[in-house]
């Protein structure tokens, strides 16, 4: 069984099943890291592109620098955590998932909005924002909550 397979049985299992949680936290914190460097990595051909559309348009799209790693993440989280494998790069070698608590997949626009949630918090609440996870049911965090969504493994240990 791949884990593609095993992603699609977990709606006819229980959420509340502690096995596909083992672990999930300190994937998820992993996961981040991988992610973001990713990011950095991705924004420095962007940079380039808007380096010389800023050249052609005599400085004018040099404006996107200011809004260029959100929107580099921003599409990064959008193809990634809504795509087909509900996982960014970092979660899939974490062997982490994120689904919805009915089973259902996530979308484009939802991940983006997942997206925006975890800055907005972490904007807000600073690393307390992880906090949540040591109280909450699945160690949801405040946005997978506001969202109805639950990170996790994509194989639980036997």
């Amino acid at each position: 069984m791949t884990a593609r397979d095993y992603r699609d049985d977990l709606a006819s299992v229980p959420l509340d099943e502690p096995a596909l949680y083992d672990g999930v936290l300190s994937r998820r914190v992993f996961a981040f890291c991988i992610d973001y460097l990713l990011i950095a990595l991705w924004t420095i051909p962007a940079a380039i592109v808007v380096f010389i559309g800023g050249i052609v348009t005599l400085g004018l799209g040099w404006m996107l620098f200011a809004i260029l790693i959100p929107l580099v993440a921003l599409i990064y989280m959008w193809k990634t955590l809504g795509g087909p494998n509900q996982a960014t790069t970092g979660m899939r070698m974490m062997g982490v998932h994120i689904m919805r608590l009915d089973g259902s997949r996530i979308d484009g626009p939802t991940a983006a909005i997942h997206m925006a949630l975890f800055w907005l918090g972490n904007a807000v609440l600073t690393p307390l924002i992880l906090l949540a996870t040591l109280f909450t049911n699945g160690k949801r965090t405040i946005h997978d909550l506001l969202l109805g969504t639950v990170v996790v493994r994509d194989r639980p240990p036997l």
